[in-house]
């Protein structure tokens, strides 16, 4: 018999944010493929969780996805997992869940936390649209992707790093404009942070407070005001 796949959401950052199905899957499969085994190792002690635990990242991705859907055609159950969020959202899952439909697998999703979401949640800028991009290209294809961006009729979501977040808002301003931003640092932790307002106003805060954690920038559509 063959095995099923679990794709399943894991937290952003509050560990009470994981559903009790997440829980009982991540029990009851034979394994789960964790993005980093440490990380997610820190999750599955807090609720007693001892299933046995694989590295699946983005550096081995290719080669593990088929050692994994090997496992699952010799009728194993496995939970794929990110460090947190939903996996395959900007998280490594693409080569597994793309081979395991490819031989009929069956494929199961966990639904739950999600950074996108819950930025566009509470980011006061109109939802009804959203175009998502992840992180921007460092350097080539960076001011083309900017370009193509300003151009949307949409909200659009970024990721970035504390390490690079005032130079992608100063050409988020170069590019887009200076446009209305809602930009969250460390959802759902002790130090969560929405800044809403304008982007020369927003990015002159964080060059004044080193920014720390990971961010998630909403930008909201060209001609939007508040």
């Amino acid at each position: 018999m063959i095995g099923k796949l679990y794709v399943v959401a894991t937290p952003i950052g509050n560990l009470k944010d994981i559903s009790q199905r997440a829980i009982s899957i991540l029990e009851d499969v034979d394994i789960i493929a964790a993005e980093d085994t440490r990380t997610s190792g820190k999750l599955l002690k807090h609720y007693g969780i001892r299933t046995s635990v694989t590295s699946y990242h983005e550096h081995n991705e290719s080669g593990k996805a088929e050692v994994l859907c090997r496992y699952l055609m010799d009728g194993k159950d496995i939970a794929l997992i990110s460090d947190a969020g939903t996996p395959c959202i900007s998280d490594p899952g693409y080569s597994l869940i793309n081979l395991a439909r490819s031989n009929e697998i069956p494929i199961f999703t966990v639904p739950g936390p999600s950074s996108v979401m819950a930025a566009l949640s509470v980011s006061g800028l109109p939802t009804e649209q959203f175009f998502y991009t992840g992180f921007l290209p460092r350097k080539k294809g960076r001011k083309t992707r900017l370009e193509f961006l300003s151009e949307l009729p949409s909200s659009i979501v970024i990721f970035e790093s504390p390490y690079r977040i005032i130079k992608t808002l100063e050409d988020v301003e170069k590019y887009m404009g200076n446009r209305v931003v809602s930009v969250c640092r460390e959802l759902t932790k002790i130090f969560e942070e929405i800044r809403m307002g304008w982007i020369s106003d927003v990015k002159a805060h964080f060059a004044k407070n080193k920014p720390k954690g990971e961010f998630v920038i909403v930008v909201a559509k060209k001609d939007y005001k508040i």
